[in-house]
């Protein structure tokens, strides 16, 4: 399955959240990919189904970035996969959700917040 990538020294960078507005299997991708991994973001996504709906895959503002646990993601499938492949290194938590942006007390608290979700997952 390797034999595509050009170097055994290529890795990859994982966003969960990437996968879930293509409407592709992450936990698979892990599966898949997750020995290549050298760094992973712990980023939602979130999907509205109605304005997917409304305006269709090519329309705006159906998907959203999230912090975890706000979206789509699963992850404690998504941690699951990752401790399958063996990744034991660092998720780091991507703060780029709009309700959390507004100044630095704000993403202070989008990551304190993204922490106590996450801990429970982590193994």
């Amino acid at each position: 399955m390797f034999d595509r990538f050009p170097s055994k020294h290529f890795g990859l960078n994982f966003d969960p959240s990437h996968l879930i507005f293509q409407y592709i299997d992450y936990v698979r991708a892990i599966h898949e990919f997750g020995s290549r991994f050298v760094h992973v973001h712990a980023k939602d996504e979130k999907i509205d189904t109605d304005r997917l709906y409304d305006r269709g895959i090519l329309g705006l503002k159906w998907h959203t970035p999230k912090l975890p646990g706000l979206g789509s993601v699963n992850w404690g499938a998504f941690y699951s996969a990752l401790s399958d492949t063996g990744y034991d290194y660092a998720v780091c938590i991507e703060v780029e959700d709009r309700a959390y942006e507004g100044s630095l007390d704000d993403r202070k608290r989008a990551l304190t917040q993204s922490k106590r979700y996450l801990e429970q997952f982590m193994y």
